[in-house]
């Protein structure tokens, strides 16, 4: 298992799913077919998945993951990065390098629309999940690691505040207006 093959099985699991843009489902295809797998590929697919959300620990990113969700505590960060990672890997490096972006997304448009939130906390258990249906335990204790980076410290300002948003994020403060 590496990223290629892992974003692959991201796909699929989306071309299977009855809605692309559920993470819920997504996640579920995702455990089936992970499923299929050895153990130990479910265990290097459980590191890809954790070697992302490393990479997605961004203070713009939490900044849009804000104000799409009206508020974002840490595990509110965590499952709007697993709503990301099931909406594919196009989309989630165009937000890991533009997070502004994400304002062109149907799903995000109509969440500003309906008020909706975005999260996917199933995603972040897909490995764990199938590893526990083909072995019937849990992935051992140290079967990944995560290190977070350090957030940017020009980031470190009100999410509430919409003039500092908009300055930054036009696009999402567009369809977030204050």
């Amino acid at each position: 298992m590496d990223n290629d093959h892992f974003w692959d099985l991201i796909e699929q699991a989306r071309r299977q799913a009855t809605n692309p843009a559920d993470p819920d489902d997504v996640a579920a295809r995702a455990i089936s077919l992970l499923a299929s797998l050895e153990p130990a590929q479910i265990l290097q697919a459980e590191q890809i998945l954790w070697d992302l959300m490393a990479a997605s620990y961004l203070a713009p990113l939490w900044a849009v993951a804000y104000q799409i969700n009206g508020g974002c505590s840490d595990d509110g960060f965590d499952y709007f990065r697993g709503w990301l990672i099931a909406q594919g890997r196009t989309t989630f490096e165009r937000a890991i390098h533009d997070p502004d972006s994400l304002a062109y997304h149907s799903s995000v448009q109509q969440a500003a629309a309906k008020g909706w939130d975005l999260e996917g906390e199933a995603v972040l258990g897909i490995a764990w999940e199938a590893h526990q249906a083909v072995t019937g335990s849990a992935p051992p204790a140290s079967s990944f690691t995560i290190r977070y980076p350090d957030l940017d410290a020009a980031w470190d300002f009100d999410f509430d505040d919409h003039k500092r948003i908009a300055a930054r994020l036009p696009r999402i403060a567009a369809l977030y207006p204050a």
